[in-house]
């Protein structure tokens, strides 16, 4: 084995931890666009907002931003201005999400677009902080969100013409699908 052969073998061992090690580091955003989704599926079956759901996971949130840009902070003080810039952005978050939860503004929107607008407020409060941070991870999970946002009323209004599509695509798979004959298999 040469000299140029080594390298070539660490390198392509070193691949696959970097692409976990990556994941790994993308594992917080995930799991907020993946709570995100799961309260507005579950507001929409239930029929009724998740209060304490929602200003948990703007909580999340706002830790998940400290969290993540504390080491890019460096002194006491950048950190202390981190924690009170997010605790001030959040909180806005929040009273514009209790705002919408209000009972005179219930009765004007359906109880399904309630988790739909808490998504779009926690979309826009991650995507605002993300360009207040400098943090492009943060970005892109506003626009995620945001993004899941339409996606989500456009399958709830056509699943039921997903739903259709399916059954007959089964239904044309079992019409042409090949049959064995039992005179076949004796032969």
């Amino acid at each position: 084995m040469s000299e140029l052969d080594v390298p070539q073998e660490s390198a392509a061992a070193s691949r696959p931890a970097g692409s976990a090690t990556f994941l790994y580091r993308q594992l917080p955003y995930l799991v907020v666009l993946a709570l995100a989704i799961v309260g507005v599926a579950y507001t929409n079956i239930s029929h009724q907002p998740l209060v304490g759901y929602w200003e948990f996971l703007t909580l999340a949130m706002a830790a998940m931003c400290v969290i993540t840009e504390w080491g890019k902070a460096g002194d006491r003080h950048a950190r202390g201005q981190l924690i009170w810039k997010q605790a001030v952005h959040w909180g806005a978050v929040l009273v514009a999400m209790n705002i919408m939860l209000l009972a005179g503004v219930q009765q004007l929107m359906p109880a399904p677009a309630t988790g739909l607008v808490l998504l779009m407020l926690l979309a826009l409060g991650a995507f605002l902080a993300g360009l207040n941070l400098s943090s492009l991870p943060i970005c892109f999970l506003g626009v995620a969100m945001a993004l899941a946002v339409p996606a989500i009323a456009w399958l709830k209004q056509f699943a039921l013409f997903l739903l259709l599509g399916a059954v007959l695509l089964v239904g044309l798979g079992l019409t042409f699908w090949p049959r064995r004959r039992g005179d076949e298999r004796a032969a």
